[in-house]
């Protein structure tokens, strides 16, 4: 049974690669993902706010919108409350690379190219195989016209892509008002690999502080709606554009693994489920998909990559406006739970 496949120029021995997480800050993490069975592996992420705090670029972004707020100003951790500082995550590439055998994907999260291009260039020379770049922006300023938003996207993009040689991935948000073009502007600046989407953790109300909390809700085999999405836009984009795709929301089982390399996704990427259960989940999702694979006569990841893609199917209307119709229609109450 053959479960390789190619991402960003790498053969992987399977499509399951852990995304960035906490799971990747010491070496003891990163080498249990290996021996259970992980692909590759996305590091914790560096952000751009511990790289260049200082940064009048950054600075640039991150005020819009709070000048009233003086709080706001403070929201963000102090550097040293970090969890892996700039320093380290260099020395945490260098040492994994020593010890691991699989490809080691490094991970900046931030908005504008500032810091990010040499940093880019440390974390290439520090030994990883390829890079991620997770831009993780908001616009909040009602003056700020999408165009600006989606052009620092793609400088970003261009410009980190010009100061390293390894390839280099974007992790992007599903919210820009033409999602296919978005993706075509960033292949078009370099990009080797799209991975969808980002999740935007969206913020709670302390009733009892009256203050804004910062909350992390895991996803988890009971919210199957956050695979859809990238599912669906995956099946769309496949065959259009001329990038690797890596799905990474909503992957729990080796169902989610088997629809996401159908939709086309080069690789699925999991972090909650393992949060959740351990990093023994690869070993045991890995062995799901063989034993399904050998059921239904796959050969080869390669066979089912793209089979179920808008380009491929019977029905690629069912991607499109044509199925928001069909499913409404489709509803029908459940009369056992009708009073």
């Amino acid at each position: 049974m053959d479960l390789t496949t190619r991402y960003l120029g790498l053969t992987l021995k399977n499509p399951i690669v852990p995304s960035a997480s906490p799971m990747s800050e010491t070496i003891d993490g990163i080498c249990k993902m290996e021996d259970a069975g992980a692909s590759a592996i996305v590091l914790y992420s560096l952000f751009e706010e511990q790289i260049n705090a200082e940064s009048h670029e950054l600075d640039h972004y991150l005020s819009y919108g709070i000048e009233s707020f003086a709080e706001a100003l403070n929201y963000f951790p102090e550097a040293e409350t970090y969890a892996v500082g700039p320093d380290k995550y260099l020395n945490l590439i260098n040492r994994a690379k020593q010890v691991t055998d699989i490809p080691i994907i490094g991970s900046l999260n931030g908005v504008s190219s500032g810091g990010w291009i040499d940093y880019a260039t440390k974390i290439e020379q520090a030994g990883a195989d390829a890079l991620e770049l997770n831009i993780y922006y908001i616009p909040t300023d009602v003056n700020l016209p999408g165009t600006e938003v989606e052009q620092m996207y793609v400088d970003v993009v261009r410009d980190v892509k010009n100061s390293v040689s390894i390839p280099v991935a974007v992790k992007v948000s599903p919210y820009f008002s033409s999602t296919a073009h978005m993706a075509k502007k960033l292949v078009e600046a370099g990009a080797s690999g799209l991975v969808l989407f980002n999740r935007f953790y969206q913020p709670d109300f302390d009733l009892e502080k009256l203050e804004v909390a910062p909350r992390l809700a895991l996803s988890s085999v009971n919210t199957p709606n956050a695979l859809r999405l990238p599912l669906r836009w995956i099946a769309i984009l496949y065959g259009q554009l001329d990038v690797d795709f890596a799905l990474t929301s909503g992957i729990h089982t080796y169902q989610d693994v088997l629809k996401g390399l159908m939709a086309g996704a080069n690789v699925t990427m999991m972090a909650s489920e393992l949060l959740h259960f351990g990093t023994g989940r690869i070993t045991e999702i890995l062995a799901d998909l063989q034993a399904w694979m050998e059921e239904h006569e796959y050969e080869s990841v390669k066979q089912m990559q793209g089979s179920m893609s808008q380009k491929h199917v019977a029905e690629p209307a069912a991607f499109e406006r044509a199925n928001y119709m069909k499913v409404l229609h489709s509803w029908r109450p459940d009369p056992t739970t009708v009073n």
